[in-house]
């Protein structure tokens, strides 16, 4: 696995080259949310600076009240609602339950798997709460870039680029000219349809 330097001078290359969006890309906030990481923090990874170091203790109570937080905030849950859920969930007491959401303490091993899994982590892993701030921002981009080096995985690019749109750029006309959506949907409907039997056979 790349570092964050090479992750992002690879980033860097494909915006230049694909001529994207870097802000779009590399939105702060949207890979804060992503990390549990400070947006503060995330922007000073991309400009290449250096965050303040934390212990890990410091890191996995942070991370943690962040996922609450968010958790709370899309849900509508009151924080109760949340501490009883994580209580019954992970088999550990409504107070140690209140204290760990709270960012008060630091959870064992035991307790971050049971956390990845009430928080839905995908394929996130005990080092999603434990890993350095570079780390887990680097672990976020990957998909970005493997997603542009490798665009024909893609469904949508593929289509875009098999039909001829794969120049537009939407980012800065805000939308597609007629020409430029008669031929995308040309190439939609010529995708999904069946192919056409000569002489009507």
């Amino acid at each position: 696995m790349s570092s964050l330097p090479e992750t992002l001078q690879r980033l860097d290359a494909l915006i230049e080259n694909q001529q994207l969006n870097r802000a779009e890309l590399l939105d702060p906030r949207l890979l804060a949310d992503k990390t549990a990481l400070p947006e503060s923090t995330v922007r000073t990874l991309l400009a290449g600076g250096t965050p303040p170091q934390e212990e890990v203790g410091e890191r996995v109570c942070a991370r943690v009240k962040t996922l609450a937080d968010a958790h709370l905030a899309r849900t509508g849950r009151r924080k109760p609602e949340l501490v009883a859920a994580v209580h019954r969930q992970c088999g550990i007491s409504e107070v140690w339950a209140r204290q760990i959401i709270g960012g008060k303490k630091v959870p064992s091993v035991e307790l971050l798997h049971g956390l990845v899994k009430f928080f839905d982590l995908k394929d996130a892993r005990e080092a999603f709460f434990t890993d350095e701030s570079p780390d887990a921002l680097n672990r976020a981009l990957l998909p970005i870039l493997d997603k542009h080096e490798n665009p024909e995985q893609d469904p949508v690019q593929a289509l875009l680029k098999k039909y001829g749109v794969v120049a537009t750029d939407m980012r800065h006309h805000g939308s597609l000219t007629a020409e430029q959506l008669e031929t995308l949907l040309a190439g939609v409907i010529k995708s999904v349809m069946p192919p056409q039997e000569v002489n009507g056979r």
